[in-house]
């Protein structure tokens, strides 16, 4: 959508960014992604091995990637329907994702104890 919105027409007018809010959209993007392998690699591990740091690590990586969700729905330069559409899809799949996350600590936790 940033390539779309920084070089293509939309509805007849040019969307020029200007480049220091497209070198921040940009930069936040990339850190969204490496925060979301992050959260899938910890997400994975901890629930392989059981472990609650892992999951309570994906738990946290899931709140800074739903803050940056947020970024792109409401604060970004231009925000289109598809970035409304996708943003939204986004912010139920990461809930639901945190709701499975304190769901699968409280089982870890109840059968260790």
């Amino acid at each position: 959508m940033i390539i779309y919105k920084s070089v293509c027409f939309s509805t007849g007018y040019v969307l020029s960014y200007p480049d220091a809010t497209l070198a921040c959209d940009v930069c936040l993007l990339f850190l969204l992604a490496a925060l979301e392998a992050l959260r899938l690699f910890f997400g994975v591990k901890g629930n392989l091995m059981e472990e609650n740091s892992y999951v309570i690590a994906n738990l946290f990586l899931t709140g800074t990637t739903i803050v940056l969700a947020v970024y792109y729905l409401a604060w970004q330069a231009y925000v289109l329907r598809a970035d409304a559409i996708i943003s939204s899809i986004l912010l139920v799949a990461y809930g639901l994702s945190g709701l499975l996350a304190s769901i699968t600590v409280t089982r870890f936790v109840s059968a260790y104890s």
